[in-house]
């Protein structure tokens, strides 16, 4: 098995306009796609959502610390599932059932550098 992490990138303004209950909403849509990810013939491995771009600092060049992230987009990395899949077909399979209504998702092989 080989590792995938799915980004899921959004527009963090749809849910800070949100009507009340789509949140609890959304996160029914995540524990079922979850659930359902052995049936596409993978495994989770973790993951997490990301609290919003007015948190994150950026360091650059390694010395260089700014507020906020490297760029201002529409959408933004809002979090990910990493998951086990014997292939990228079963890992884009696995991505096209994330629930991302504000978005999309990118899928990125992870390099396994040993442990």
């Amino acid at each position: 098995m080989s590792q995938y992490m799915i980004l899921i990138y959004e527009t963090e303004t749809s849910y800070a306009e949100a009507p009340s209950g789509l949140m609890e909403e959304i996160m029914r849509e995540h524990e079922a796609f979850a659930s359902g990810v052995p049936a596409l013939g993978a495994s989770m491995v973790s993951a997490a959502w990301l609290h919003p771009t007015t948190t994150a600092t950026s360091v650059r060049g390694g010395s260089e610390v700014t507020d906020g992230p490297f760029v201002e987009t529409k959408e933004a990395l809002g979090g990910y599932y990493l998951i086990d899949a014997p292939d990228l077909d079963t890992a884009l399979a696995v991505a096209k059932t994330v629930p991302a209504r504000f978005g999309g998702v990118e899928v990125r092989p992870v390099i396994d550098f040993g442990s």
